[in-house]
């Protein structure tokens, strides 16, 4: 699914007059019956509706909205804020389709500004995604006085003040909704941790967007959905066995840190993976073999520490490493060997990635085309270097994996997998829940996994990841936020699976 941006939303909408030979308030109109669809859905006419209209396109949106919940006896409250006495033209037509009964009122001035009860219903119709300059003057203490409130906020299409694909200026005042409603397809916007307090729960509603214009719409960033995801998922064979599903080498763990060795070989052994094979330090040899009893434990020669290569690594089909590794100066030999010899696609997480970050020349040894790094915020910074904003992060991602010709997991609350081409995709499964210790050895076990049966480096991050986090919301939905560990998510994953085997043949 794509996500585009702000001047391509306006393309698709003239695009979408153009091909049905429609008005374009007929398409304003199709869009506040969606809005108002998914606000009908969400809150009772016992609640009194305090609307904002700004005088563009966005406030016309708000009118049409103000008529369908009036006809619908939810009681609302209209303001129209204008500094001046210009509107757009679909404005106007929906100003005058008004019911006599909803009398919109003028805020022209700070003394205009109403008072908002607590139990209110705020619908930001302030500016949409066409706003190029930051909100000042009577817009800002508009905004300001609706953040002062206690009441519930909806933007419609996006918080007004917040642009839609880049760095909103500091001196921009910025809605803080709680829920934002968006037209066909979410916005870049949405996906950016810094936004979160502006954009709050994210919704999108069609409204029938011209299909023939998206497809074609050139973009290189997209957000993952379940039906995408279910196409990815490969049935499994009637006549198969475990040496079908590939046969997979994890190379973690570190004296104090067996865990995530552990994390790691059971979130792989329930992605589906054939065989798997461990190696970790000589430690850990009673804890896994007790743990993880399907794996084979390759113990190696160092107590602490790994320090050696496994031998005959080519009868494996992928290889994880990084979790619990440590930074000794052993174990970064180790990788540099790795690195300059090994033909497998490698899943580089945590310890690894950070011995990579400290090493020009275990960056120049990085294969091309078969490393899947997975870093957190932190490990990135450490890896690719810090930048100003998340904006700028994402163009870093994008320069890092090309130079590299590598793919990249950035973990967040929508993790980022990024292509040698350039190419984003979001996730969108997972929840606050798993931003606890070990979460991250879980999805290196799940990608490896992946990798092992032979699906694509690109499939392995979008599946792995969607599915990571599918298992994190269902935990979550088991156990809530506040005491979910990592070893829920393992837990969860054969529901996750489930889910998405069961609609998968319902959608066949």
């Amino acid at each position: 699914m794509k996500i585009l941006s702000a001047a391509q939303t306006r393309e698709a909408d003239a695009q979408t007059i153009q091909e049905e030979s429609i008005a374009s308030e007929e398409l304003m109109e199709r869009a506040g019956r969606a809005f108002a669809g998914w606000f009908e859905n969400k809150f009772t006419p016992e609640q009194p509706v305090y609307i904002f209209c700004g005088p563009g396109n966005n406030g016309g949106d708000g009118l049409v909205v103000a008529r369908l919940l009036h006809q619908r006896l939810y009681d609302v409250q209209l303001y129209l804020v204008n500094e001046g006495d210009q509107t757009s033209h679909d404005f106007q037509i929906n100003l005058e389709r008004l019911p006599h009964e909803v009398t919109p009122q003028a805020i022209k001035s700070k003394k205009d500004l109403p008072a908002i009860p607590a139990d209110a219903c705020v619908i930001d119709a302030l500016f949409g995604t066409g706003l190029s300059r930051p909100v000042t003057g009577l817009f800002a203490e508009t905004i300001d006085r609706i953040n002062q409130s206690a009441a519930c906020v909806t933007s419609i299409d996006i918080p007004s003040g917040l642009y839609t694909d880049k760095q909103t200026p500091l001196e921009s005042a910025i809605l803080q909704a709680a829920y934002t409603v968006s037209f066909e397809l979410p916005k870049l916007a949405f996906f950016l941790p810094q936004h979160h307090l502006y954009v709050g729960e994210w919704h999108t509603v069609p409204i029938g967007l011209s299909p023939r214009y998206i497809k074609g719409a050139e973009t290189n960033n997209h957000f993952i959905n379940q039906e995408e995801i279910q196409q990815l998922l490969k049935p499994r064979k009637k006549f198969s066995h475990k040496g079908t599903y590939g046969h997979a080498l994890l190379i973690c763990g570190g004296y104090g840190k067996m865990g995530a060795a552990v994390l790691a070989a059971r979130a792989c052994l329930r992605s589906g993976v054939g065989l798997l094979s461990v190696q970790a330090p000589a430690i850990g040899y009673d804890v896994l073999q007790t743990a993880v009893p399907e794996a084979m434990l390759l113990p190696d020669p160092h107590r602490k520490h790994l320090s050696r290569l496994p031998e005959s690594l080519e009868k494996h089909n992928a290889l994880g490493i990084g979790p619990g590794i440590g930074t000794e100066r052993v174990t970064k030999t180790l990788l540099g060997q790795l690195l300059a010899t090994t033909e497998l696609p490698l899943v580089i997480d945590a310890d690894a990635i950070n011995l990579i970050a400290s090493s020009e020349k275990l960056k120049a040894q990085l294969p091309k085309g078969k490393i899947i790094f997975t870093p957190h915020p932190k490990e990135f910074e450490r890896l690719v270097g810090k930048t100003q904003n998340e904006y700028d992060r994402l163009e870093e991602l994008r320069r890092f994996c090309r130079e590299y010709t590598c793919y990249m997991v950035l973990k967040g609350s929508h993790s980022a997998i990024c292509t040698p081409e350039g190419d984003i995709y979001f996730n969108t499964t997972g929840n606050a829940g798993m931003a606890t210790g070990g979460t991250g050895d879980v999805l290196t076990g799940i990608i490896t996994a992946l990798v092992a049966q032979q699906y694509s480096l690109k499939e392995a991050c979008q599946l792995g990841v969607y599915v990571h986090g599918l298992a994190g919301d269902l935990a979550e939905a088991s156990v809530g936020e506040i005491a979910l560990i990592a070893s829920d998510v393992i837990e969860h994953l054969p529901q996750a699976f489930q889910h998405l085997t069961a609609n998968q043949d319902r959608a066949r």
